[in-house]
């Protein structure tokens, strides 16, 4: 029976999003899409447990023999060429520190020795699956972000995440760069947000979401989103022009708002001179599972070899 699937699963904070993906449509099996809900802060066999339980039920929904391999969309710090986790210091996962995830898993599922599982970074996965089937597809320099808890981003070049010279960021991605009196992150994310509210009525909101709903009628919010735009706008131009971006993909929580601040956004990139095209991502998180299947394509495997272990 010939190899025509593989597992992808998306890990995130509070989640595991898990599906079977046809690699050669790169269309995600919608009945093999499955998920739980995880305590980030739960000792480590409780967590593997419920990563297992969820991609085994992905695996059990294709017929035997047809999967090539799980892929995993996972955060860092992380070993993607070992599999261990080295994530601490965070409030999430501190439990894995050391582990190496592969194994555990692989154990957990109890499946074929020949039957891999591959990691690749969150952010890289999603925009690898945004470059393979989503909005990014057809073009060959892209950059995705994700705008969400924190400030997700890669460039990618025919496919394949770019993640040193001199076209990008140490790393590959723009988070931990210095901004105004911190990183980016501390910006263009939801705290960043939720930071600007506080100071500007003095009240705290729990999350994006809340502060978008308020942005109908609030005219303080919408000023916020406004500077949102702009800021961003003024910040990633730069490293847009730089890579010389086709397209920029914005996908992740906040790019639900994009109608409060995407016109300051794009007006910002103009004055800037930065002419690539932007869209918001369709996929939303479904395109992480697909990267993270996309490591069990032959082309795309060989050539990422370079890139993970600086991711």
């Amino acid at each position: 029976m010939k190899l025509s699937y593989a597992v992808g699963a998306d890990i995130g904070g509070s989640h595991i999003s898990s599906a079977a993906i046809d690699l050669v449509t790169g269309k995600i099996l919608k009945d093999t899409l499955t998920g739980r809900a995880v305590n980030n802060q739960a000792q480590a066999h409780e967590i593997i447990a419920l990563w297992s339980d969820s991609v085994g039920e992905s695996l059990s929904k294709v017929p035997r023999g047809t999967v090539r391999g799980i892929g995993f969309a996972m955060p860092g710090p992380f070993d993607y060429v070992k599999g261990i986790s080295y994530i601490k210091g965070v409030q999430k996962f501190e439990n894995l520190y050391g582990f190496n995830i592969g194994d555990a898993i692989r154990s957990s599922l109890e499946v074929p020795d020949d039957m891999e599982v591959r990691f690749m970074n969150d952010a890289s996965s999603f925009a690898v699956g945004e470059a393979w089937a989503g909005k990014g597809a057809g073009y060959n320099r892209v950059m995705c972000i994700t705008l969400g808890t924190g400030f997700g981003s890669a460039f990618i070049s025919d496919k394949i995440p770019v993640v040193d010279g001199p076209e990008v960021p140490r790393i590959g991605c723009v988070y931990h760069l210095p901004y105004k009196d911190g990183i980016a992150d501390d910006y263009f994310s939801t705290r960043g947000l939720l930071k600007s509210y506080k100071e500007a009525s003095g009240k705290d909101l729990s999350g994006a979401k809340e502060l978008s709903e308020l942005a109908e009628k609030d005219i303080v919010v919408q000023a916020i989103f406004r500077k949102f735009g702009d800021d961003m706008g003024g910040f990633l131009s730069y490293w847009l022009n730089k890579f010389g971006a086709e397209m920029l993909v914005v996908g992740g929580n906040i790019s639900f708002a994009y109608r409060y601040f995407g016109e300051s956004f794009e007006k910002r990139l103009e004055i800037e001179k930065c002419a690539c095209k932007i869209a918001l991502s369709d996929l939303k998180e479904d395109a992480a599972l697909l990267g993270s299947a996309y490591l069990f394509n032959d082309y795309f495997w060989k050539a990422v070899q370079h890139a993970l272990p600086l991711m």
